[in-house]
């Protein structure tokens, strides 16, 4: 593919739209920080409602509530994300500011979305034995039970997507990383309930819960994404959008969406095809160690490593790459190649030090912070370490989509999400046939890590040969390469000096001397990692956080 000429147009003031990238990001990033504690307080008090992660409540309810979430992703998730901000920006130039091409590629959206929610709900049994196939039949019949309440969760995932994009396309962010926060409020409250009227949960067998039981803690688990959906109407009419359902979709320009739609939605089969073979993996294991009554990593443990793995992913590269992605698809559409370089290098260069930075106090710190956390969770801090290494690949590679999306490319991603789902599943089968159980699924977080990191190369040389070098107009197109190196170099000093005081302290029990632990050890990876930057000159963590502490109302300042 030859490279893009590069189109001299005028780019905003540099100082001015850093400012408003990083007030923006931090509007989403509070969100998401809001949204994240109250996810990890959630997962707190469903430990308590329904047990941990080795007994049959919580593994039985993890599947049930993971797998309206993956089968979206796999239905319309990656497509939705990849198709309407790109097209609503392009759609925006039109004589009515795309409101009638907006309102019926939004009709279509929801119309799939909705047919394909009923499909997935009435076929729950099916859909639960896909995920947990080793599963005994008691449990999986009260697994099924649990999905028919959690599985119309698929179609106000997709209602919350539209109307957060069409607010992201418009320049809107901060309602999309807000609206969980009411999710996690409702499905709390709805954990409470649920503790106070059943407060032997966890030691309940699968064949003694009752029907008002499963009700009442997946129907209001279902309820939060409701609510988490429909708040969104609000910010919208106050941005100026009032949707009205329009129908008839030939001849309105959706082919170019429906194209960039078709590779997406191949790439998320891929990617969920193998993740049926990760969740078979992790469930296997942990029924083992359940028979055997041996401590150890389970499914259940993989999803809670995986939400502190997303949380550093969530504040600093979703909310950044969400307001970037908008600012690409707009130069992009005008041909614009030195701005979606130079926005590209400088995203890719924020989340690699932010990314490089929590994978130094993961892997330090992954055990205390488990174990602070969850009760017994030394084994869910133990996979969060394996996954941590793969970190800053998998948030810059989410930058390098966004690119290619932005120039309506799904087609690259799909190669790259291939590569990354034939790695993945290759370590998952290693893992499932010759790693004991107790350390399958910390081995299922290695091969994650490994194939983020072969699957973000390979993201890395697609984008220099479609941008003929990664770097902004005027800059040296190796700045990206010397900015990775360095970082590498202040992890592993960062890293290895607070795993080196964590294992002279040795394991502590108790939640509140772990809590210390992490504290304390978190203060002294920062430190460490902020001086070799300031001595190494990698200035993209103090260009993050400089503009937003010079609004702070500091003692002196005007």
């Amino acid at each position: 593919m030859s490279a893009p000429q590069d189109q001299t147009t005028a780019t905003p003031d540099e100082p001015a739209a850093r400012d408003s990238l990083a007030r923006s990001s931090a509007l989403m990033a509070s969100g998401t920080l809001v949204s994240r504690l109250l996810g990890f307080g959630r997962s707190v008090v469903q430990g308590a409602a329904i047990g941990t992660t080795t007994q049959i409540g919580a593994q039985t309810f993890d599947v049930a509530n993971k797998a309206p979430n993956l089968f979206y992703m796999l239905l319309a998730g990656g497509v939705l994300n990849a198709v309407l901000v790109p097209q609503i920006v392009r759609a925006l130039k039109a004589p009515d500011g795309g409101k009638e091409y907006v309102d019926r590629l939004v009709t279509l959206a929801l119309v799939i979305m909705a047919v394909a929610t009923v499909a997935v709900t009435l076929a729950a049994p099916l859909v639960v034995h896909a995920y947990a196939t080793t599963f005994p039949p008691e449990w999986l019949t009260l697994t099924a039970a649990m999905a028919f309440w959690c599985l119309p969760q698929v179609f106000f995932y997709g209602l919350y997507t539209v109307l957060g994009q069409v607010l992201n396309a418009k320049g809107s962010f901060g309602p999309f990383m807000w609206a969980p926060v009411l999710n996690n409020v409702v499905a709390i409250a709805g954990l409470v309930v649920f503790m106070v009227m059943v407060p032997n949960a966890g030691e309940l067998r699968a064949d003694q819960w009752e029907p008002w039981m499963i009700a009442l803690l997946a129907g209001t688990a279902t309820l939060g994404i409701v609510a988490q959906a429909l708040v969104l109407f609000w910010p919208l009419r106050r941005a100026g959008f009032h949707y009205r359902p329009r129908w008839g979709f030939r001849g309105f320009g959706l082919r170019s969406a429906g194209r960039v739609a078709g590779w997406t939605f191949a790439a998320v089969v891929v990617g969920q095809l193998v993740f049926f073979f990760t969740t078979n993996t992790s469930n296997n294991a942990g029924q083992e160690l359940t028979k055997a009554g041996i401590d150890g990593a389970t499914g259940a443990s993989y999803t809670y490593a995986y939400l502190l793995f997303m949380l550093p992913h969530s504040l600093v590269a979703v909310s950044l790459v969400t307001a970037l992605f908008t600012r690409i698809s707009t130069a992009a559409a005008v041909g614009n190649v030195a701005a979606v370089r130079r926005d590209f290098s400088s995203g890719a260069r924020t989340v690699t030090v932010t990314g490089a930075l929590a994978t130094a106090g993961f892997v330090a710190l992954g055990p205390a912070l488990g174990s602070a956390m969850f009760a017994g969770g030394r084994p869910i801090g133990q996979v969060l370490v394996a996954m941590s290494l793969g970190l800053v690949p998998f948030s810059v590679n989410y930058l390098v989509s966004r690119v290619f999306y932005a120039y309506e490319d799904a087609k690259t991603p799909f190669v790259v999400a291939t590569v990354n789902a034939v790695v993945t599943a290759l370590g998952n089968l290693v893992c499932w046939l010759a790693v004991p159980a107790q350390w399958t699924v910390v081995g299922v977080g290695v091969t994650m890590s490994v194939a983020n990191v072969i699957a973000g190369v390979v993201g890395l040389v697609l984008l220099r040969r479609r941008l003929n070098h990664l770097d902004g107009h005027g800059i040296d197109g190796y700045l990206l390469l010397r900015t990775g190196v360095r970082v590498l170099v202040i992890t592993v000093v960062a890293g290895g000096i607070g795993f080196a005081g964590t294992w002279f302290v040795g394991p502590v029990d108790g939640r509140l001397p772990n809590i210390a632990v992490v504290l304390v050890g978190g203060v002294v990876v920062l430190a460490v990692f902020v001086a070799f930057s300031r001595v190494m000159r990698v200035r993209e963590l103090e260009d993050l956080v400089a503009p937003l502490l010079r609004r702070l109302p500091l003692p002196g300042r005007r």
